[in-house]
């Protein structure tokens, strides 16, 4: 079990209706960052209000934490969680070359979605007062095939992938340990080696890939993440700097 982080705050909840709403919850009370683990949500969701399924023995946590900086800064958390899930599963026993980070919020074990990350941040036009980071993760099994939406990504578990039994409750220790680490190399040196670590195990870098949006589709090779967190593409129109986006290989 890896050490908890000093000064963050730990809480698990038999139940909730979705770890994001406790933190919202509970966010203007706290004096620190802290974990919200719920062993079963009623009422999860995903990206963009889509229903998350969680099956029995999965991972879903929230961190809410207070940022520092405007929302721009605090969206590069997506690439912190992602590494730290990548380091999470690492410490779990799972392969290095498993495991691949796939642009902008997901994890992938063996080409399969193992792990996604949703951000949402609390305060006004003016700032962020408090930032929320969802993450969940198919440890037992994965929610069934059909529940996954056309072209996207096939859900796969870690104990179907690699044998690996493992709790949510010890899960949350090596991600906690983890985040804290990289979100204290984010705040003394920011974006630039975070970004050089993400890309160094980005799936498709390289490849043709298409982003879609509410307003347009675009395929082009996956040539960089740039220092705002945008994907890079090289289409046939030239180069395409895009926000935000679905990504379909």
């Amino acid at each position: 079990m890896a050490c908890w982080p000093e000064g963050v705050g730990r809480r698990v909840l038999p139940e909730t209706d979705s770890t994001m709403a406790e933190a919202t919850r509970i966010a203007p009370d706290l004096a620190g960052p802290e974990w919200i683990l719920a062993l079963n949500q009623t009422a999860a969701r995903g990206r963009r209000g889509r229903h998350w399924a969680m099956p029995e023995g999965s991972f879903a946590a929230s961190l809410v934490m207070r940022p520092g900086g405007g929302p721009a800064q605090a969206a590069l958390r997506s690439f912190v969680a992602s590494l730290a899930l990548r380091e999470a599963f690492l410490a779990v026993g799972v392969p290095a070359g498993a495991i691949r980070l796939k642009w902008p919020n997901d994890v992938l074990l063996n080409g399969g979605k193992v792990a996604g990350i949703l951000l949402e941040s609390l305060g006004s036009a003016q700032g962020v007062s408090h930032l929320v980071i969802g993450i969940g993760v198919n440890l037992a099994a994965a929610p069934d095939r059909s529940m996954v939406e056309p072209g996207a990504l096939p859900p796969v578990s870690l104990r179907d992938e690699t044998g690996l039994r493992i709790t949510p409750e010890a899960f949350l220790g090596p991600l906690a340990a983890a985040f804290d680490r990289i979100e204290r190399q984010f705040v003394t040196y920011g974006f630039a080696p975070i970004r050089t670590e993400w890309l160094s195990h980005a799936a498709r870098l390289g490849d043709t890939i298409t982003a879609r949006t509410a307003r347009e589709q675009t395929t082009g090779v996956f040539e960089t993440v740039d220092e705002a967190g945008s994907i890079v593409l090289e289409t046939s129109r030239g180069r395409r700097v895009i926000p935000a986006a679905e990504i379909y290989f």
